[in-house]
């Protein structure tokens, strides 16, 4: 395959319309003068001729006029060549056979539409984003590309699919793997990969991309409720383990205290049976019911 070489933007320097303009006017404040001073009944020829021909260029000049407003660009072509591109704000005058193609130098904002793609793990996610990109070079955006703002559209949905793939949507679903980052908790990492990704992409086109973050990150429908189970599932044995170790935490605390201030002498067995009371106490997730006791212990 033939590597073509990107096109590069050169700066172009117009004439001012304003200089051309008031020109034209003055040629005109003296020429016209000139043919009311001659005789009516006999007109120079040469006169006549110089005022159509005057009159024609006046006309097609009329057309190398061109306005370049602010975070705009104007893109030159004449006869297949290009010329250069202005970005300067202003009013100007070029050949009149240019064409002058225009380039918006702004911010623009593209929201991907969400595509259903399976993540790292092979769970079905939908997944979509939002992308702010802008112009750097014209020339590429205008010759490289057919037509830039649909490469965008198309560029962010297969960068996005190959995001997905990559990374699990959770913690955990990676097989153990903690170095892979996951879509949902690490998305600094992720928005990042993604701002690479696309602007590896979007190079060809002569695009920058300012800043691409996840717009929307779900599991598909066929498996959302066995996956919220399982998240449930996780927050409540992550919750679990929380009040057990700080139960235990308490239990220690309890029972050293209690040695060091001699409330009580314990021996092995009256001191487990304080333990699992208190972890009972601690570590339940209702009220506990007091139980009444007679007797003693080993009765």
């Amino acid at each position: 395959m033939t590597v073509r070489t990107p096109s590069k933007e050169t700066s172009f320097s117009a004439l001012s319309g304003w200089l051309i303009l008031f020109g034209m006017l003055a040629f005109w404040a003296v020429y016209i003068p000139i043919g009311a001073l001659a005789p009516i009944e006999m007109p120079n020829p040469w006169y006549i001729t110089g005022l159509v021909v005057a009159a024609i260029l006046s006309f097609v000049s009329l057309f190398g006029y061109f306005i370049v407003n602010p975070n705009m660009s104007r893109v030159l072509v004449l006869f297949g060549k290009y010329r250069g591109s202005v970005r300067e704000q202003g009013f100007f005058w070029t050949n009149p056979f240019t064409l002058k193609h225009k380039i918006s130098l702004k911010a623009h904002n593209l929201s991907s539409e969400r595509v259903k793609v399976n993540d790292l793990a092979g769970n079905p996610i939908e997944i979509g984003a939002v992308l702010v990109w802008q112009v750097e070079d014209t020339a590429q955006a205008q010759f490289d590309v057919e037509d830039y703002f649909q490469y965008v559209d198309i560029q962010i949905e297969t960068a996005v699919r190959q995001l997905a793939k990559s990374h699990p949507y959770d913690d955990g679903a990676s097989d153990g793997d903690a170095s892979v980052s996951s879509l949902r908790t690490d998305t600094e990492q992720v928005s990042i990969e993604l701002e690479t990704e696309l602007q590896q992409r979007l190079n060809r086109a002569g695009i920058g991309v300012v800043e691409a973050r996840i717009s929307h990150l779900a599991y598909a429908p066929e498996i959302a409720s066995a996956m919220l189970q399982r998240q449930q599932a996780d927050a409540i044995i992550a919750a679990r383990k929380k009040i057990v170790e700080g139960a235990v935490g308490m239990v220690e605390d309890a029972l050293q205290q209690l040695g060091e201030r001699g409330v009580v002498e314990l021996d092995d067995e009256r001191r487990v049976t304080l333990v699992g009371n208190l972890l009972v106490v601690l570590c339940s997730g209702a009220a506990p019911q007091p139980v009444l006791n007679t007797g003693s212990l080993y009765t």
